[in-house]
């Protein structure tokens, strides 16, 4: 199957060593751990989640890496959690991890599950039929893939790049704290 991931261009599309910062499914030391949407859109998604980037002028000033990975398909464990935490804020990771480390103590070396940066029914793509319109409506999928992974093969499919700005609206921002 193919997934994608987005990186700073500067860097490879996966992490070597176990030095990468903190994650939803993975902690301090716990990594590598291999964050790959299953659209392009949820590679984006992402981005602009975690930058908490709402307004399309600060979408100008992007330029990042999108790949193109190849994966294997291998069983995958899903996380036993509600959906309020799978999608959550930061606030809600450490139930993740937990949830990750019970499912590697159980040998799972690949989780999948709901994308947390995307709105539900949004990772819907597009189609041509008189111009082009929505495809269908289907939920993000997230791959994570634990350890050091040199057997997967990637492709540079944008270098410089940032998303569009049809993606914002379709984005499972952070919610913004009540002033």
């Amino acid at each position: 199957m193919i997934l994608f991931r987005q990186t700073d261009s500067r860097y490879p599309f996966l992490w070597e060593d176990d030095q990468q910062p903190p994650g939803r499914w993975h902690g301090q030391g716990e990594g590598p751990a291999h964050y790959l949407a299953d659209t392009p859109d949820g590679a984006w998604a992402e981005l602009l989640r975690q930058e908490e980037i709402r307004d399309p002028e600060e979408l100008k000033t992007i330029r990042r890496s999108l790949w193109a990975v190849e994966v294997p398909d291998e069983e995958a464990a899903e996380p036993e959690l509600p959906g309020q935490i799978l999608t959550g804020g930061p606030g809600t990771w450490a139930r993740c991890r937990e949830e990750a480390r019970r499912l590697r103590a159980a040998g799972a070396s690949r989780i999948v599950t709901k994308s947390a940066a995307l709105l539900s029914g949004k990772a819907q793509g597009w189609r041509v039929e008189t111009g082009l319109r929505p495809g269908p409506s289907r939920d993000g999928r997230v791959h994570v893939l634990f350890g050091p992974r040199p057997d997967l093969v990637g492709w540079a499919a944008v270098v410089g790049g940032r998303p569009g700005e049809e993606l914002l609206p379709r984005v499972h921002h952070f919610s913004r704290p009540v002033r």
